[in-house]
């Protein structure tokens, strides 16, 4: 450990464990989703007033041919204008996800407040012409800059306004979704990364308080209206195995094709065309308008189109997906604001619908079973695609309201999740995350340059970790850092050189804000357990 870090403050200690300020994480953190909520909500109605604006012009556009002049023009326009919102703000591109990562990592210092109208402004305009984007990505964007606006307001340090952009963006999920537990494991999983009670129970209080105002304002109907009559028997999780692995693979071809589309296909037309690329998507959602509205937006006309009774057949189903697939990518890798989250769970009750067909078609499983593969292809698919295995299990349960599927949606997620990790493609958020960290300069924002300034984190010692059985002496720690306290079994330990170091031991570290993410990902391999040493080194 280097002796050139700095001793933390008396203050910053006392913060850390007082049980006054922990209360008061869980207050703010339901300040945060109340905000939060709010915003989201609002943002969710000038989607819906958009898109519901869009379908009663479709049938006048798609049948006058002035009228399709007209709208294409009208797209060109409306693409000119994203053009300027984003060059105004340029950390709303794409979904949001990604700069919400990067800033709880402090490489990042958004300005919320222009974040905020900037990127709802976008996503109604986007919504409006016809892009396939979603807005889960954004909203948990527009959460993560809530809890900024509420930390910056209430005047917290840097390590607590990490914790309240982290609830904030599980308060985006929730009021996305209609799923608290989801917004609280997504943010952990893919967001801030660190499982503590205090961040816990202070995003479960915000996801609480985002669902419940999006609830009043929205109603409390879950976003898939898929009625479960029974589970699936035991005997056919045969076919429970089969969906998984193909969702396995299908995610990882999803992910493929997006990265190739973005980098392969824009990243080019980007450095000669600039932000001119974006007519690309809209004025492909111009001929979506007239030959496949089912494909524009989000995707809630296919999601109405399999939960109505009519009959589908399996070219339809696969027209569908590859359709789907193909406008997402464009939209996506354009760099155009909005998130893929929607279209990927769309995606997945497409292979789940798929394979449930052909498992009624091929074997003698009843044909009331199929909205049971639909749930199981949604969990799949986001297993696979996004590499979050759990948030996968409950988002099913959440979207659809039922426990009827959670032991198969189980099974599914995990084959899934295995089988995308064995094809060795990177997870969706994990990719852009690195891509968009090597697109920043050296030198983080203003606020984290700040000279001296320290952040605290807190670590466990895995089992088969680097540091597990060694004294601390005897580690290499990252340098400028230090172990202020260290508690084994609810006991506090005083950390001396010679204190050695046991699984499970919680250390709290001080490190330099400055070298947070460098710092961050070092600790992560000396304290991380073997399972995950042998996995970072695939």
């Amino acid at each position: 450990m280097s002796a050139q870090a700095a001793k933390p403050s008396k203050d910053d200690i006392e913060r850390r464990f007082s049980r006054r300020i922990q209360a008061s994480m869980v207050w703010e953190g339901a300040a945060v989703g109340t905000v939060a909520g709010l915003i989201v909500t609002l943002y969710r109605l000038g989607l819906s007033t958009a898109e519901k604006f869009l379908r009663t012009m479709i049938p006048f556009i798609s049948s006058n041919l002035w009228a399709s002049v007209g709208w294409f023009v009208a797209l060109a326009l409306l693409a000119a204008v994203i053009a300027r919102l984003m060059q105004f703000e340029s950390d709303t591109r794409g979904s949001g996800i990604p700069q919400t990562d990067v800033e709880v990592m402090g490489r990042l210092d958004m300005n919320w407040p222009r974040v905020i109208v900037t990127k709802m402004a976008e996503g109604i305009i986007c919504t409006l012409s016809g892009l396939s984007l979603g807005r889960e990505g954004p909203s948990v964007q527009l959460g993560g800059m809530a809890g900024k606006g509420v930390s910056r307001l209430l005047k917290k340090g840097q390590d607590e306004e990490h914790v309240l952009v982290t609830c904030g963006a599980a308060a985006g999920m929730s009021a996305a979704f209609h799923a608290p537990l989801t917004g609280v494991l997504f943010a952990l999983e893919e967001i801030h990364r660190e499982f503590n009670a205090l961040l816990v129970t202070s995003a479960m209080a915000a996801t609480a308080m985002a669902d419940f105002v999006t609830s009043q304002l929205l109603g409390i109907s879950p976003v898939l209206h898929f009625e479960l009559l029974h589970d699936l028997p035991h005997a056919d999780y045969a076919l429970v195995l089969l969906i998984g692995l193909i969702c396995g693979v299908v995610g990882a071809l999803h992910n493929i094709g997006m990265f190739a589309v973005q980098e392969r296909f824009f990243a080019p037309l980007r450095t000669r065309l600039g932000d001119a690329v974006l007519l690309i998507p809209f004025l492909l959602a111009g001929v979506g308008a007239i030959f496949a509205p089912q494909l524009l937006c989000g995707g809630d006309a296919i999601l109405e189109f399999l939960e109505s009774d009519a009959g589908f057949s399996a070219g339809v189903l696969i027209a569908l997906l590859l359709g789907k697939y193909v406008f997402t990518s464009i939209c996506f890798g354009s760099g155009a604001p909005g998130g893929t989250l929607l279209p990927l769970v769309i995606m997945g009750s497409l292979v789940g619908a798929l394979v449930g067909m052909a498992a009624i078609g091929f074997t003698n499983v009843p044909l009331s079973y199929l909205n049971n593969f639909i749930i199981l292809g949604v969990a799949g698919l986001f297993a696979s695609s996004v590499r979050a295995p759990v948030t996968a299990v409950v988002l099913c349960f959440e979207l659809t309201g039922s426990l009827e599927t959670l032991l198969a949606a189980t099974a599914v997620s995990l084959v899934s999740y295995a089988t995308a990790n064995m094809l060795n493609v990177e997870p969706f958020y994990e990719h852009l995350v690195s891509g968009l960290l090597e697109s920043l300069p050296e030198t983080p924002g203003e606020r984290v340059e700040v000279e001296g300034k320290k952040v605290l984190h807190t670590h466990v010692i895995g089992v088969g970790s680097l540091a597990e059985g060694h004294s601390i002496q005897e580690v290499p720690w990252p340098k400028n850092t230090l172990i202020v306290t260290i508690e084994r079994a609810g006991q506090e330990v005083v950390p001396r050189g010679t204190t050695r170091l046991q699984a499970l031991d919680e250390l709290l570290v001080i490190m330099d804000a400055d070298l947070e993410a460098d710092t961050e990902l070092l600790m992560h391999g000396i304290c991380g357990g073997k399972i995950v040493q042998d996995a970072d080194s695939h």
